[in-house]
């Protein structure tokens, strides 16, 4: 299960934990077992409890008869910062406020269960719990299909007709995207792993814009109308404009676009007041006058001191109960009455006596056990539960199954999906076979066929554009150190040794190598090339291995949605943690070629999928041509540092360049064992015929360029013309004039060159950047960033 779980690259953002923010999911090999009829006793009070809550909304944003009965105190809501009066009045699309629901649960020692929370704004897990499923399925296949679990399918099925039904466009297929807070989210690999699952495009904030009312998705091709948002942000952070002017997540007009009924946002905004641990104090009446019906599913005992009878009981029992803030801040640990010294007792009775609104009490609740795989024995954990509901034709449908997290105490257990030390599928087991439920089904009309090539959205383009730069930048430095590497481990031929020091010195930028000058000028030479090599390998250096591994994985992760999942096991496999278990052999320079074959190993499976698998639309052109632009500035760098200055021996350069641009064998098959330096600049510079040379980047960067959008004009766009020239500029050059030295010793000709292609080519990524990609750049916040937490 472990093995499989990291394959597939499941973590959860927590920062502050020592491992880093990326923390790896930790998943129990033993399911949480629940019988059907068990699970249906518990769905029909979850069922109750999503449609109470619903209608609380409802009411609290509408015609408030809960605060006018006294049912829910007035000071309650209007104090609180997440009832937001500027969605008072909106009314959802069927006056469906909450989509989805999820429901933090605890079964007590005497079977009995309660509810710890409520999430009613974008409640993460349930992607979680879908992994879990693909996880231990494939674990104990045997067991999954003996014991008749029923399937999570259905479930996410009903979410997905409910939010297409409830459109406000009416189509059968509308667009839905889903909102991501972006990759600093604790759960943002929940939140590209369920875009990919529901087929929804994964957004931030920046991607839509509001014209006229309506919400549009931006893309290369231009805007596109967005009719339904499934967001994952927080209802402060949705819109800068009327909520919180600071946010960096959310949409300018979003909540006037929702006003008028153009777009429907699930959850609705303003849901998270359902939230507050203060109203499950109130939930019983309100059960009562809403629905007419006792609560079947309760709440922990709550206390809200704001109430006197509550304060009292608060000040007589301080030392037998839990004290949270009113209004949750999840950022906060609860203070637990009985491990409080005299002092901090009468120092928090204070707080709360000032201002008794802001805290409510809870009674502890001892968590049940089950069975759990701790330390390579079965222990017993206690065990919470995080259950799921999703809208359905006026009512609820329960997901048959959920997300449980196991840990040794009680007090581990907190509300959040990361609480506790791991999680656990859960079987809710049929007494006959089920069903067998896909996503894919038919549609009850024709759908309209689509090759749209430019839908992509720009902030996704840029981000393969980069993705495509750091993977082609990896692969050349991992082939420059591998030619070093291979020449410190054989015998140096004469003169071989100045040849090799400046093999390495190429792989720094001008200026920067802690090597000296020459080899003339260390007392070891090959010690210290050997400690280069190793520092640019497991160290961070600008142009080190590990610091493009690091941007090749930051990369990837933004767009996890749109790649493979065999492209994201491979680079999953890249992460620059693949370095550590090596760092204790970082100087045996055999372990070190044995590191990097591997990795050029895992670039060139990439590569494949990219070039096999992927569609041949705007997203393979923005990543190819990445790869393209950074390819040749990476062969043009290598050439000026290395064939321009005329004090060295040639061969032993030009052997090592052939390898690096694994030109070799086309070399020996073109002019057999002879090195010279014309043919050689022939087969890396001008040869269109090489995928490795200058000339194809050019010819494949002309190609992509002539299909971008607005390419077809009269006259020729910048980015054309950047190419027309740069082609013109190199398939117009006299061979034998490269070589020729001027008054400098140097090669004038080869470096004027070299330097004209590489202005042509970082004119062009200005360009394609302003031109396609910048009008979706990111905000930016001058200031520390911070974590978006669990919801």
């Amino acid at each position: 299960a472990r093995r499989l779980l990291r394959e597939n690259g499941v973590t959860y953002n927590f920062y502050g934990a020592p491992q880093g923010p990326g923390r790896p999911w930790e998943l129990d090999p033993i399911p949480l077992l629940i019988t059907k009829r068990e699970w249906q006793r518990l769905a029909v009070g979850l069922i109750q409890r999503a449609t109470l809550l619903n209608r609380v909304l409802a009411d609290l944003y509408g015609p408030r008869e809960l605060l006018r009965h006294g049912t829910i105190p007035p000071e309650l809501l209007y104090n609180h910062p997440g009832y937001l009066l500027p969605c008072h009045g909106i009314r959802p699309p069927g006056d469906v406020y909450l989509h989805l629901y999820a429901a933090h649960l605890a079964r007590k020692p005497d079977g009995s269960v309660v509810v710890m929370a409520d999430r009613t704004q974008g409640p993460s897990g349930a992607g979680y719990a879908v992994e879990n499923r693909l996880v231990i399925s494939r674990t104990l296949p045997s067991d999954f299909h003996r014991l008749h679990v029923e399937r999570l399918a259905s479930f996410f099925i009903t979410l997905r007709d409910t939010l297409t039904a409830l459109a406000p466009s009416g189509r059968d297929n509308p667009r839905v995207v889903l909102l991501s807070p972006g990759s600093e989210s604790t759960a943002y690999f929940e939140d590209a792993y369920l875009a990919r699952y529901l087929g929804y495009t994964l957004v931030e904030g920046g991607d839509l814009t509001v014209r006229g009312g309506k919400v549009f998705l931006k893309t290369l091709g231009g805007l596109l109308p967005v009719d339904v948002i499934l967001r994952r942000t927080r209802d402060h952070d949705c819109d800068p404009l009327e909520l919180r002017p600071d946010s960096l997540f959310g949409v300018p007009g979003l909540v006037q676009a929702a006003r008028t009924g153009q777009v429907l946002v699930a959850n609705a905004l303003g849901s998270g007041v359902a939230e507050t641990p203060a109203l499950a104090a109130f939930l019983p009446a309100a059960c009562r006058q809403l629905l007419g019906e006792e609560l079947l599913l309760p709440s922990v005992p709550t206390w809200w001191c704001g109430q006197r009878q509550s304060l009292q009981h608060v000040e007589s029992h301080l030392d037998q109960l839990i004290i949270r803030p009113a209004i949750m801040h999840r950022s906060e640990r609860p203070i637990l009455g009985w491990q409080l010294s005299t002092s901090q007792r009468e120092e928090l009775l204070s707080r709360i006596r000032y201002s008794p609104a802001n805290f409510v009490a809870q009674e502890p609740i001892s968590y049940s056990t089950m069975p759990a795989w701790s330390d390579s024995e079965i222990t017993p954990l206690r065990v919470g539960l995080r259950a799921f509901a999703a809208a359905s034709g006026g009512t609820y449908c329960v997901m048959p199954g959920g997300l449980s997290r196991a840990a040794p105490t009680s007090e581990s257990l907190a509300e959040s999906v990361s609480s506790g030390q791991a999680s656990k599928d859960v079987w809710i087991l049929s007494d006959k076979p089920v069903e067998e439920v896909s996503l894919l089904r038919p549609s009850r009309a024709a759908l309209e066929l689509r090759r749209s090539p430019f839908d992509l959205p720009s902030r996704v383009a840029d981000n393969l554009y980069w993705l495509g730069r750091y993977v082609e930048r990896t692969e050349g430095i991992i082939r420059h150190l591998r030619s070093a590497v291979v020449r410190l481990t054989n015998d140096l031929e004469p003169g071989g040794l100045t040849e090799l020091w400046l093999l390495v010195q190429a792989l720094s930028e001008v200026g920067e190598s802690p090597l000296p000058a020459s080899p003339a000028a260390s007392q070891d030479p090959f010690e210290d090339l050997r400690s280069e090599v190793s520092t640019l390998t497991f160290d961070e250096r600008p142009l080190g291995l590990q610091s493009s591994l690091q941007s090749l994985r930051r990369t990837a992760t933004l767009v996890r949605d749109r790649l493979s999942l065999d492209s994201w096991r491979i680079v999953n496999q890249l992460d620059s943690e693949l370095l550590f278990p090596w760092m204790n052999r970082r100087d045996r320079l055999g372990d070190i070629l044995l590191l990097l074959n591997q990795m050029l190993s895992l670039l060139a499976a990439f590569s494949g999928l990219a070039t096999e698998n992927m569609t041949r639309g705007p997203g393979w052109q923005f990543l190819d041509m990445g790869r393209r632009i950074e390819r040749a500035l990476n062969s043009l760098r290598l050439v000026q540092r290395l064939l321009v200055p005329a004090e060295v021996e040639l061969s032993p350069l030009l052997e090592a360049i052939l390898e690096i641009f694994d030109s070799t064998m086309t070399y020996r098959y073109r002019y057999l064992t002879s090195l010279q330096l014309p043919p050689v600049l022939d087969l890396i510079l001008i040869d269109e015929t090489n995928p490795r040379a200058v000339g194809f980047q050019l010819n494949a960067l002309a190609e992509h360029v002539g299909s971008l959008p607005h390419a077809d004009l009269v006259q020729a766009a910048k980015d054309q013309q950047i190419m027309y020239a740069a082609l013109a500029a190199l398939r117009l050059t006299d061979l034998e004039a490269l070589e020729e030295f001027d008054e400098g010793r140097s090669r004038g000709h080869l470096q004027r060159l070299t330097e004209k292609l590489a202005g042509f080519l970082r004119e062009l990524s200005d360009v394609i950047t302003h031109k396609h990609l910048t009008h979706t750049a990111a905000s930016r916040q001058l200031s520390a960033t911070f974590a978006v937490p669990a919801i």
